[in-house]
Order: structure tokens, then sequence, then C-alpha cells
């Protein structure tokens, strides 16, 4: 077994932080927030560069290669908490390949692959990623095995959270009207919560480096914070968490490829170390930082109130830690 990235997928990450490290830098993030707007011109670059469509078939305008691939891509877009539409559309173009009908795969993918198109994908009574804003929003409740698809820009209602860097939409009561999705539903959820899981391994990443950094130079009675062992021990639990949060996503990525009836148990334990990481690391920055942690002006806490979303969407810890001792349970 293989227990690195080939170098493909490595050159993928590199060129993905590079980019985004010129094109989506916090003070892009915080004017883009400030003003209520995605970058158009980012979307559109990542659009014809392919990244929605990396996992879709070629069959249907994408790359086709894996979720290996786009957990990385997304792992990197919440390292630079980017601005737009990247994950929404992404996962619903997981959930499309997955429980759509053909009809519904040949109308939408290509566009989703492109850019052209945006999406969204949530469950029934949850807050959704960009669902009031997409182009086409998947419904699905886990509980009836059941999905729906709808058309048109402003399908879900519009909320306002905490997170002025994504918009978002809520889906209230049960499923909603729409197209009846035929298919695997259930792996549709699964998948969304891997991709989201590697969106919360970027978001850690970034707040443990940021911390790093700042304890490093921050001093206190003439030494760096730190210096301080009290500091030293939660960095290193921030490291820990993020790295278990990173391992559990890249095998539940793994098995998306390669063994999906390992999908079920490693998607929910990718979703519970990343809900529960994204809570605790982002935390633990904003206490690192001290005072100037609770501030508007401080970056960290853009990427707390971006793992609180994250965390809570599909499940939080709690609930996929339940659904982790029923799938184990003889």
């Amino acid at each position: 077994m293989r227990f690195d990235f080939t170098e493909d997928q490595h050159e993928i990450k590199r060129t993905a932080k590079d980019l985004l490290a010129s094109r989506s830098t916090l003070e892009k993030v915080r004017e883009a927030a400030e003003a209520g707007e995605y970058d158009a011109a980012l979307w559109k670059e990542l659009g014809e560069l392919g990244w929605p469509g990396v996992a879709i078939d070629e069959a249907h305008g994408g790359g086709g290669l894996g979720y290996v691939e786009l957990a990385g891509l997304l792992e990197e877009s919440g390292y630079a908490l980017l601005n737009g539409p990247f994950l929404a559309t992404a996962l619903c173009a997981a959930a499309i390949s997955e429980a759509g009908s053909d009809g519904q795969k040949d109308e939408w993918l290509g566009r989703l692959a492109s850019g052209e198109a945006t999406g969204a994908f949530g469950l029934v009574g949850q807050v959704v990623p960009d669902g009031a804003s997409a182009d086409v929003v998947v419904v699905a409740d886990r509980e009836s095995g059941e999905a729906r698809l709808l058309t048109g820009q402003g399908s879900l209602e519009g909320l306002d959270s905490i997170d002025p860097t994504r918009r978002y939409g809520i889906v209230e009561g049960g499923l909603p009207d729409g197209e009846p999705m035929p298919g695997d539903v259930a792996a549709a959820i699964d998948l969304g919560c891997v991709l989201t899981s590697a969106e919360l391994v970027g978001v850690c990443g970034r707040a443990l480096d940021m911390t790093v950094e700042y304890v490093k130079d921050r001093k206190q009675f003439g030494r760096p914070v730190g210096s301080f062992q009290a500091v030293q021990h939660r960095c290193a639990q921030m490291l820990l968490s993020t790295e278990g949060a990173r391992a559990s996503t890249y095998f539940a990525a793994w098995a998306a490829d390669a063994d999906r009836d390992r999908l079920p148990e490693a998607a929910s334990l990718a979703k519970s170390a990343a809900s529960k990481a994204g809570i605790e690391v982002t935390a633990s920055a904003i206490q690192a930082h001290g005072g100037i942690g609770f501030t508007w002006e401080a970056d960290v806490h853009w990427f707390y109130k971006r793992a609180q979303l994250d965390a809570a969407f599909l499940g939080s810890s709690a609930e996929h830690n339940r659904r982790l001792t029923a799938l184990v349970s003889p």
C-alpha cells in the first residue's frame, strides 16, 4: 500500500498552493467579505483550469482524476480561505455523479466542470454553502435516502451567518419539490463529508501556521511567547489534531477512489476528526494570539468562523461518532 501522494498529486497541490497564495490573499478575502461579493475573475480562472471538474468523468467534460486529487485542491482552498463557490460546486458535482440520472448528468456535469454553472449540496434542515446563489442545488435526506435536484438561483432561502467569506442558504422542513434523483444518495452524502473535511484540514493548517509564526515573534517578559511551555503544548495539540484530521481525510478520499465498501466508515471517521479539529484548532489559534486574536483586524478569526460552519455541515463530530458506532457494531 502506498502511503504518500504520487508525484502528479504533489504537483497538483504545489501548483494550487502557489496560485492561491497570489490570487487569494487574506487582504483580498477580507475585501470580498466586507463587500459581500465573490471574486468573479478568480472563479473564472479556476474554471478554465478545470478545478471544479477534477473528479468528474472525462465523458462528462471533467478531468477524470480522483477524489484524492480533488481533496488536495480543497485542502489548499481551505488554507487560502478561497473566496468563491469551489467547495459547493465540487459537492454538487459529486452528488450528481453518484445520485443523478443520465439526463441530469448530461445536463449539469459539463457545466459544473467548466465553472460555467455553480452548484450546491446539502441536507434537509441544514445550512447549505452557496445554497441561495447556485444554479443547481441537490438536497438530500439521509434518513429516507432520497434526494432532489433544484434549478435556478434562489432555489433555497438565503441566510446571513457568522462567516461573511461565504454565502449560505438553508433547507427548512422536508425535501423540497424538485427532480427525483435515482442513484446512490448515501454515497453522495459520504463524498460530501470527505470533501468538506478536506477544506477543514486546510483551515486548520493555516490557523496553525499563523499561530506558530505569531508566537515566535510576539514577546512577553522579554522573550517570545512561543518559548513558554503552555504555549508550546497548545501548538503541539493543534498540530496533532490537524494531522489526525489530514490522515483520516485522505484515507477517506482513497476509499472513495479505490474501496467503496469502506467509504461509509471512512467518511464518518474523516468528518468526525476534521470537525473536532476545525473547532478546537481555530479556537486555540485565537487564544494563542492573545488580545489581538479577538479583534476584527486579526485575520485569524476568519478561519474560526469558516470552521464553525464547516464543522456543523453534513453532521457534527458527535453525530459522526454515533454513526461510526452503529457502523462498526456487530
